[in-house]
């Protein structure tokens, strides 16, 4: 949705969609938005929840049965298994998607990552396309106000059609941009200090899949120590999905810094920061 500061203003319930790279502050914006009365959707929850919970599943089962006394309560329904994803601990998610590499070092198949990446994909579509739904039902069922769709920072590498355009008609797109070179530093070591799972456009995989292994004299991806590639890949990753963001704020949304976004205290901080992004827009367009 676009808006003039004064047509936000008189937006009696609204809805936002926080776009950016992980670690900029979307989980924790939620989080103090929630507090203040704002309907938290958090898309890797609905993906862990309701779209990846069979596949999880499966996988963990899969473990279990290689042990002889699991297996055997497994097989006669002694004991049953089931997910317990958090919105603040997404543990089970991550586990699943895995990182590509020797499995002996923890890493997973490529076969089995592409696999893996690919259902994580599909998962991400449908739970973005459930958005408007959840609109209806946090106001209507469980009576909130206003609601704040926090959102994977893989969503600009989906390539699906109409899913930005759903978001946008739905939703107030804002981009948290990382401008700042020693914050884009902190960032980025702090993603290689604990390197986690993510997400990667089949394309983008290929590419830096064959880089690495060139670089490390390696043959095969089996070869690769998981974590090691995870920390080599993300700044590469991380600057790929600059221009991706970019071209879904522009026509889309609005931008603002994550130094804007880590002065913000409070939901009215949160508003006036909307105002001024509206405002900064409005100023681009006339000029």
């Amino acid at each position: 949705m676009k808006f003039t500061v004064e047509s936000f203003r008189a937006w009696r319930h609204k809805s936002v969609t926080l776009l950016g790279m992980s670690g900029v502050g979307k989980t924790h914006l939620s989080a103090l938005l929630r507090a203040h009365h704002w309907f938290h959707y958090s898309g890797d929850y609905r993906i862990g929840t309701r779209y990846l919970d069979e596949p999880i599943l499966d996988l963990i089962k899969q473990q279990a049965m290689q042990v002889p006394f699991l297996r055997d309560l497994l097989r006669r329904d002694w004991i049953y298994i089931r997910n317990n994803i958090k919105v603040d601990d997404l543990g089970p998610v991550l586990s699943f998607v895995g990182k590509p590499g020797d499995p002996e070092r923890g890493g997973v198949p490529l076969g089995e990552f592409v696999r893996r990446q690919r259902l994580y994909r599909e998962a991400e579509i449908a739970a973005m396309r459930d958005v408007p739904e959840f609109i209806r039902k946090a106001r209507e069922i469980y009576g909130y106000d206003h609601f704040v769709n926090d959102v994977g920072g893989s969503l600009c590498e989906l390539d699906e059609p109409g899913i930005i355009e759903l978001l946008a008609r739905h939703t107030l797109i804002l981009y948290i941009q990382v401008t700042d070179e020693a914050e884009e530093r902190k960032l980025i070591e702090r993603a290689q200090s604990d390197p986690k799972p993510l997400y990667y456009r089949p394309e983008f995989l290929d590419a830096q899949l064959d880089t690495y292994l060139e670089e490390q004299g390696l043959e095969y991806a089996a070869q690769m120590d998981p974590d090691d590639f995870t920390r080599w890949v993300f700044p590469r990753l991380f600057r790929s999905r600059i221009p991706r963001y970019e071209a879904i704020a522009g026509p889309y949304g609005y931008t603002v810094t994550s130094q804007e976004v880590a002065a913000i205290r409070d939901e009215q901080d949160f508003l006036d920061l909307l105002e001024t992004a509206i405002a900064r827009s409005e100023e681009t367009v006339d000029a």
